[in-house]
């Protein structure tokens, strides 16, 4: 009995990362769906990428689960800065220049932060991309704001960031969750 006790402690060590290790983080390529139930309740690390135009389009967030709760007016508030996933600000980081919604940024990393409403959202692009959620968060580092309307989607249980490509040069980036959506373009010269 002590050897099955002693055994099962070491197979369930074995998955956990050693103290300083990181844990692994899931990437996406573009969109991929999710089949199976999902359990975790922790907010997991994720990486969304995508390549237009010979540039490299990488987003880091961490992946909020919405487990039955109240998400909209709830969990995130309406009209107040929301870091757009949890723990640490969302970054983008992107290899040569491009731009968001036909606005020209230079090559670098962005944190993303939104402020939901419930007719439009505003998107905001900021300078500063390492703050833990939207408490360093400050209007004197956006490099850029603008507008978009939310839409209704199918139920979304993880926080998801998407790149789909339209053309070689041209995507549309989207952020979904729960059941509303938001999408705005990006693009590269």
């Amino acid at each position: 009995m002590g050897l099955i006790a002693i055994g099962l402690l070491l197979f369930n060590c074995q998955n956990q990362p050693a103290a300083g290790e990181k844990q692994a983080v899931e990437t996406d390529q573009t969109t991929t769906a999710v089949a199976q139930p999902d359990t975790t309740k922790k907010s997991i690390p994720r990486e969304t990428t995508a390549d237009l135009g010979g540039v490299s389009f990488t987003i880091a967030y961490h992946s909020p689960g919405v487990r039955n709760r109240v998400i909209w007016g709830g969990l995130v508030p309406m009209g107040e800065v929301w870091v757009t996933g949890a723990h640490m600000a969302t970054a983008m980081t992107v290899s040569a220049d491009f731009y968001i919604n036909n606005q020209r940024l230079s090559a670098g990393k962005y944190a993303l932060f939104t402020i939901p409403g419930e007719e439009e959202w505003t998107v905001i692009v900021n300078k500063n991309w390492e703050q833990h959620l939207a408490d360093e968060y400050s209007a004197a580092d956006d490099v850029m704001r603008f507008t978009v309307k939310p839409m209704e989607t199918q139920h979304t249980e993880r926080l998801t960031y998407s790149i789909t490509p339209t053309s070689e040069k041209k995507a549309n980036l989207a952020i979904s969750w729960e059941k509303v959506q938001i999408t705005f373009p990006i693009r590269v010269d």
